[in-house]
């Protein structure tokens, strides 16, 4: 059971010790990772997904509640405790959603009952329909991600989610947020939108390879995710609407 994971200082690009003393990340918890391109947001979650212990070129140490992770949690495949959704995902399998899904959940013991809650939630984060007896490799971008995002949260035992520019999907971003931070897992996400930053409840800034400042999301800014929320809802419906051929009209 991950009661918390802990992310120990290493060095930035230049060799010099990052500005904090560590990082303690807990279960619910979702923690956005921000900063221009080039700033070391992906190496920052490598270092999380690769469990690094001084190993990897920034010198960090991941902490499992607060122990040393035992080596079989990183590199057992069969142990492995983090699931990372990339912006870019297809499926290369030549199979049915129904037939995917009833296969992960056999491999992770759960019941194949979940086969259709997974589908539902899919559908809730996609304007495109997915449905049971589709082929994985004629799924769209937005609908591989959003069925994947779904998998993670019903199907997958991993507790920590690693989350590379969801924007980019084509989904439901808040709703996908929503979905996986309500199964209590641990959820750090690489993000240049300001809503999906907004929602989080900290924001790890990089700079330079290394960790610049840590904040904690005001009350202010979560007022302001309130309206910047409703703006996104309103540009998916557009965008949609866009999509299926319609006029827009005033």
């Amino acid at each position: 059971m991950i009661k918390s994971i802990t992310i120990m200082p290493g060095k930035n690009k230049d060799g010099n010790p990052e500005y904090y003393s560590r990082i303690d990340i807990f279960p619910g918890e979702i923690v956005g990772v921000v900063g221009p391109t080039g700033s070391g947001k992906s190496a920052f979650i490598e270092d999380i997904e690769q469990l690094a212990q001084g190993d990897t070129a920034t010198q960090r140490r991941v902490l499992i509640n607060e122990s040393i992770p035992d080596i079989s949690m990183r590199y057992d495949p069969k142990k492995k405790m983090i699931a990372q959704l990339s912006q870019n995902m297809n499926f290369l399998a030549d199979m049915t959603v129904r037939d995917f899904l009833e296969l992960h959940a056999k491999c992770r013991g759960k019941n194949l009952n979940m086969v259709e809650q997974v589908v539902y939630h899919a559908n809730t984060l996609t304007g495109e329909p997915i449905a049971e007896d589709m082929n994985l490799t004629v799924l769209s971008g937005g609908q591989s991600r959003s069925l994947m995002v779904a998998d993670v949260a019903f199907i997958s035992d991993s507790p920590i989610v690693l989350i590379d520019e969801i924007e980019n999907a084509g989904i439901k971003k808040h709703q996908a947020m929503e979905l996986l931070s309500g199964k209590g897992k641990i959820i750090l996400v690489v993000t240049h939108d300001p809503l999906l930053a907004l929602l989080t409840g900290r924001r790890i800034v990089m700079k330079n390879g290394g960790v610049e400042k840590i904040f904690c999301t005001t009350t202010h800014e979560t007022d302001l995710c309130v309206e910047l929320n409703r703006m996104d809802r309103e540009l998916f419906r557009i965008r949609e609407r866009v999509r299926l051929g319609e006029e827009i009209v005033a």
